[in-house]
């Protein structure tokens, strides 16, 4: 049985989610995960010393997700490895306006940073995958059309909403894979884009999420979780 091993994709995160992604390679880490976590450009973050102390089992990657270059060059380095997990981990929010009021250059933005630019990494990652290995990507409940009673949002909501449909499109296209696809909502976390009244920690949060992974593993197909393993509406 080889080592689990996964990919954590945080490349594109702003400063106020930072915090999702190494909570959860910490989990990760303590529940025996090999981890390779991503950072944007070259300069030094938490991760790093988060790597320094986990004995060579977390790396840490450079990755602009927004750059398909970038990307294949990962895939490239990453070509003699098998994951278990690819997990990809990317949003911006650029203020809340109605969509009539959105300015093109910040629409286009948001949407390849949160849709167009983790399914790059899925596609182009994918393949280093195990068959019996699972498919992550960071979604919401925002992304639910079902669930939007109130409006607000807009944009995010939209891109979110996109990135669904978009992994739908990736499993409707790899119907006979045998891998778990999963798009998982952490619920709303306290960081600087979940503002301070939201219902949970980050020490809430991921470790559900974490647990949400491995419970559905070795359950193909695409599945819309939340970070108690509860189904979310599309």
């Amino acid at each position: 049985m080889f080592p689990r091993r996964c990919q954590l994709d945080a490349a594109r995160r702003p400063r106020e989610q930072r915090t999702l992604g190494p909570g959860l390679a910490a989990e990760l880490l303590r529940r025996d995960w090999d981890v390779i976590d991503t950072v944007r450009g070259s300069r030094r973050t938490g991760l790093h010393d988060l790597a320094e102390a986990s004995g060579g089992r977390l790396t840490v990657e450079s990755l602009e997700m927004t750059e398909p270059e970038q990307v294949s060059a990962l895939r490239d380095r990453l070509a003699r490895r098998t994951l278990d997990l690819l997990f990809v981990n990317a949003a911006i929010t650029r203020g809340d306006l109605p969509i009539g009021e959105v300015p093109t250059d910040i629409f286009t933005e948001v949407m390849i940073t949160n849709a167009l630019g983790p399914m790059r990494v899925v596609e182009s990652l994918g393949p280093l995958v195990a068959p019996t290995g699972t498919i992550g990507v960071m979604s919401s409940d925002q992304g639910s059309v079902s669930l939007n009673t109130e409006g607000g949002q807009d944009l995010y909501r939209a891109s979110k909403s996109a990135l669904n449909q978009l992994m739908r499109c990736y499993a409707a296209r790899h119907v006979e894979d045998t891998r778990t696809l999963l798009l998982m909502d952490p619920g709303w976390v306290r960081t600087e884009l979940g503002g301070p009244d939201a219902d949970l920690s980050v020490e809430e949060s991921v470790p559900g999420v974490a647990e949400t992974i491995e419970r559905q593993q070795g359950k193909p197909g695409l599945h819309f979780l939340d970070h108690k393993g509860q189904v979310v509406p599309w």
